[in-house]
C-alpha cells in the first residue's frame, strides 16, 4: 500500500499526460474519430493493465499501427474497423492460450525495427503535410512527391504552431530531465496556448460534446471475408510483436518480476476486443509510455490502471480543453515521434551484425508499398542472408615460410562451396609442406571428401600435409570413421600435449609445438586484453593457492582469465606458518595483500593429491626435500579417507594463512576473507571446504 501512494500514484500521472496528446494525435494520423484514440487510451490503462503479464508495461494506441489502421478505415469505415480490431483481440487471445507468445519473437529484430522504421517515415511525411496547412494523402510516396509543392506553397498560420510544438519537441528533453514534464505535453500546451494568445485561426481538435452518445459501435465491414481476414491477422500479428517487443524492452529497465509473455498476449487481446466494440483505436504495448512509467518509479501495474482512469476522467469532465490544441500541434509532435522510430542506435547495430540489408528493404518495402510487402521482403532477405551465411567459407592461402604453406579454411565447409575449395587446394604448388587449419561450424561430408581426396592426392605426389581443427574435430572424427581408429581429439584449447599434438609434430619437442599453437590460434584471441594488462599493470581479485599437481590447471577449473588470478603453486598447496625458514609463499601472500589489495585468499586442494598421499603413508624421509616441505603442512591425517584428509589440509593451510600479520590486519578491517575448496579431478566437480564442518556444498550448489 505506501509504494501504491508514494511510487504508483505519481507515476500514473506521468504516463497519463505523455497518453493524452499522443492518442489524439495517433488517431488524427489514423483517419479514426478522435475519441478513438482515447477510448483505446483507457481500454489499455484499464483492461490491459488488469490483466498484464508485464505489470509495468503500459499500454494505448500505437503508432506503429498507424499506417495499418489508416488503410482499413480507408478499405472499410471506422465502423467496421472496430470489428476488425475487435476480432484481431480475439485472434490474439487465441494466440496466447495456445502458448505461441514467444513465437512472435523468433522474427528476425532487423525486420521488426526496419519496420518501425518504415512506419516511422510514412506518419512523418503524412503529418508534415498537416503542419503545413495541407492534407495527407494515402501513401508515402504520393506525400513524397507532394511535399516540394506543399512547402512553397504554405504559408498559414499553423505552420508556426507546427514549427513551435516539433521545436519543443526536440529541445524540450535536453534541456529538462525529470519525466514529470513530458516533451509532448510541454509542445502541446504550449503550442495550444500561443494559438489563443495570438488569435490564430488554425484548425483544432473537434470533440463531441456528449463523448459518451459520440462512441460509434462497430458493424460487419462490407466486404470480402478473404479481405477481411487479411486486415483482421494483420493487426492482430503487429499489435502482438510490437506488444511482446515492448515487454521484453521494459524487462531490461527494471529489476523486478519478468514478463509472462503468453499472459500479456492475452490480456493485450481482451483490451482489443474491449476497444473494438466500444469503437477504440487498436492496442498495444508501447514503450515510450512504458518506459516513463518504470522513470518515474512504479512498482505495480496499479500505475497502468490509474493512468486509464486519468484519461477517462479528463475526457468526461476536461474536453473543451482538448478542443482547443490545434491540429498542427499533435501533427508535429507525430512527425518527431515518426522519426524517432528510424532509431541510429538500431543502424548501427545492424551495420555490425551485418544485417543492414535486412532492415533497409524493410523499411523502403514499408515506405514505398505497404506494410505486408515490406516485412515479407524483409523476412525474404534475412533468409537470403542467413542462407549465405551458412553456406558460406573463407579459404585463404599463405606461405609461412619457403616451401611451407598455411591455408585457412573458416565458416561453414558444404557441398556448396566445395569447387571453390577444391580450386584453392588445387592451386598450391606440388611437393611442398602444407598445413590446413580449419576454423569451422560444420564439415559436411560432400567437403570432407574434398579435403581428404586432395590431402591423399598431394601426399602420392611428395608432399606433406597436415590436418589441424581449432575450435571442433569434424574431419578428424569423419577421418576416424573411416579408419577406425580413434584420432578424433578435444578441441585444442582443452586438450593436452598428448592428445592432439603428435600427428603433428613434425620433429619439435611438445613445448616447442605448443608455443607455435598459442601465437597462431590463441594469441590473436588475447592480445588487445593482454596488451590492456601491460599498460594498466595487474589488478587480480584473488590471490589463488593450489597444487603443483599437472592435472590442476587453475584458469580452466575457475574460468578466469590473464589478469583475474594471483597464483602460487607448490607441492600439496602448502602454506607454511608464518616466520617459517622457506620464506617463497609468505612473500607471495605479503605481496598479494599488502601490494596488490586482493580481496580473497583460496586454497583449493584435489582430489588423488600425492602429497596427501605420502602423508597419509606416513610422509617421505626428513632428509629429503621433499619430505621437510611436507612437514611444514602440521596437518592430522590419521584419518583413512582421502577426501577427508585433503580437506583437513585445505582447513590447514587456512589456519597457517591467519598467522600472517598482513593477513589478520586485513580480515579485520573487512577487506579480506578466506575460502577453501576442493577439485574433484574424475567428477570435475568443486566443492566449498569449511574451515569448521569440512567438505560442503558442490559448486554451483546442486
Amino acid at each position: 500500500m505506501p509504494d501504491l501512494f508514494r511510487r504508483d500514484l505519481p507515476a500514473s500521472v506521468v504516463v497519463f499526460l505523455i497518453a493524452i496528446p499522443l492518442s489524439l494525435g495517433i488517431a488524427a494520423a489514423s483517419g479514426a474519430p478522435l475519441m478513438a484514440g482515447l477510448i483505446a487510451a483507457v481500454c489499455g490503462g484499464l483492461v490491459a493493465g488488469a490483466l498484464s503479464g508485464a505489470p509495468l508495461q503500459v499500454s494505448g494506441p500505437a503508432a506503429g499501427l498507424t499506417v495499418i489502421v489508416a488503410g482499413v478505415v480507408a478499405d472499410f469505415g471506422w465502423a467496421g474497423t472496430a470489428a476488425v480490431v475487435a476480432l484481431a483481440g480475439l485472434v490474439q487471445i487465441g494466440l496466447g492460450a495456445a502458448r505461441l507468445g514467444r513465437t512472435a519473437l523468433a522474427l528476425s529484430p532487423a525486420v521488426v525495427h526496419g519496420m518501425l522504421a518504415g512506419i516511422g517515415v510514412v506518419i512523418a511525411l503524412s503529418q508534415l503535410h498537416v503542419v503545413l496547412g495541407g492534407e495527407a494523402q494515402s501513401h508515402a510516396p504520393g506525400n513524397l512527391l507532394d511535399l516540394p509543392a506543399q512547402i512553397l506553397g504554405s504559408h498559414t498560420p499553423s505552420v508556426l504552431i507546427g514549427l513551435l510544438a516539433g521545436a519543443i519537441m526536440l529541445i524540450w528533453p535536453k534541456l529538462v530531465r525529470t519525466s514529470l514534464l513530458p516533451a509532448a505535453l510541454i509542445a502541446v500546451v504550449a503550442a495550444t496556448l500561443t494559438a489563443m494568445l495570438a488569435g490564430l485561426d488554425v484548425a483544432r481538435v473537434d470533440l463531441p460534446d456528449q463523448p459518451l452518445d459520440a462512441i460509434v459501435l462497430p458493424s460487419w465491414p462490407s466486404a470480402s471475408v478473404g479481405a477481411i481476414a487479411i486486415a483482421v491477422v494483420t493487426i492482430a500479428l503487429v499489435a502482438s510483436v510490437e506488444s511482446l517487443l515492448s515487454a521484453v524492452a521494459v524487462d531490461k529497465l527494471h529489476e523486478g518480476r519478468r514478463a509472462r509473455l503468453n499472459k500479456e498476449l492475452v490480456a493485450q487481446g481482451v483490451a482489443n476486443s474491449v476497444s473494438g466494440l466500444l469503437g477504440g483505436l487498436p492496442v498495444t504495448g508501447v514503450i515510450v509510455r512504458s518506459s516513463a512509467n518504470v522513470a518515474a518509479g512504479a512498482r505495480t501495474r496499479a500505475s497502468a490502471i490509474m493512468h486509464g482512469i486519468w484519461v477517462a476522467a479528463f475526457v468526461l469532465l476536461c474536453a473543451g480543453l482538448l478542443e482547443q490544441i490545434p491540429l498542427a500541434a499533435l501533427a508535429a509532435v507525430l512527425v518527431v515521434v515518426g522519426l524517432r522510430l528510424v532509431d541510429l542506435g538500431h543502424i548501427r547495430a545492424y551495420v555490425r551484425h551485418r544485417e543492414l540489408p535486412t532492415y533497409l528493404v524493410t523499411a523502403l518495402g514499408v515506405i514505398a508499398f505497404d506494410l505486408l510487402t515490406g516485412v515479407a521482403l524483409g523476412m525474404a532477405v534475412a533468409a537470403l542472408s542467413m542462407l549465405w551465411r551458412v553456406a558460406r567459407c573463407d579459404v585463404r592461402s599463405t606461405e609461412i615460410r619457403p616451401g611451407h604453406w598455411l591455408v585457412n579454411v573458416t565458416g561453414t565447409a558444404c557441398f556448396i562451396g566445395s569447387a571453390r575449395l577444391a580450386r584453392e587446394l588445387a592451386a598450391l604448388p606440388e611437393a611442398h609442406s602444407v598445413e590446413v587449419e580449419l576454423h569451422l561450424d560444420y564439415l559436411d561430408h560432400g567437403a570432407f571428401e574434398t579435403i581428404r581426396d586432395w590431402r591423399d592426392a598431394y601426399e602420392r605426389t611428395g608432399g606433406r600435409v597436415a590436418v589441424r581443427e581449432v575450435h571442433d574435430s569434424w574431419f578428424h572424427r569423419a577421418t576416424a570413421g573411416r579408419l577406425g581408429s580413434a584420432r578424433s581429439r578435444p578441441p585444442r584449447f582443452l586438450g593436452s600435449w598428448s592428445r592432439w599434438q603428435a600427428h603433428d609434430r613434425g620433429g619439435r619437442d611438445a613445448m616447442a609445438a605448443g608455443i607455435d599453437e598459442f601465437e597462431r590460434s590463441v594469441a590473436p584471441l588475447v592480445r588487445p586484453h593482454l596488451a590492456g594488462l601491460a599498460r594498466a599493470g595487474q589488478q587480480p581479485e584473488q590471490l589463488f593457492i593450489t597444487c603443483a599437481d599437472s592435472r590442476v590447471v587453475p584458469n580452466l577449473i575457475t574460468g578466469s582469465g590473464p589478469g583475474d588470478l594471483f597464483c602460487v603453486r607448490n607441492v600439496g598447496n602448502i602454506v607454511p606458518v608464518f616466520g617459517a625458514p622457506d620464506s617463497s609463499v609468505g612473500a607471495a601472500i605479503e605481496y598479494a595483500v599488502d601490494v596488490l589489495g586482493v580481496s580473497v585468499i583460496t586454497v583449493c586442494g584435489h582430489s588423488g593429491c600425492g602429497a596427501v598421499r605420502a602423508m597419509m603413508s606416513g610422509g617421505a624421509p626428513l632428509d629429503t626435500s621433499l619430505g621437510r616441505w611436507l612437514s611444514k603442512a602440521r596437518t592430522d591425517v590419521a584419518d583413512d579417507n582421502e577426501e577427508s584428509c585433503i580437506a583437513a589440509n585445505v582447513v590447514q593451510q587456512l589456519a597457517n594463512l591467519r598467522t600472517y600479520p598482513s593477513v589478520a590486519a586485513a580480515i579485520t578491517e573487512g577487506r579480506l576473507r578466506l575460502a577453501g575448496l576442493y577439485f574433484d579431478l574424475a567428477q570435475t566437480r568443486m566443492y566449498t571446504v569449511d574451515e569448521e564442518q569440512g567438505l560442503q556444498r558442490p559448486i554451483p550448489a546442486a
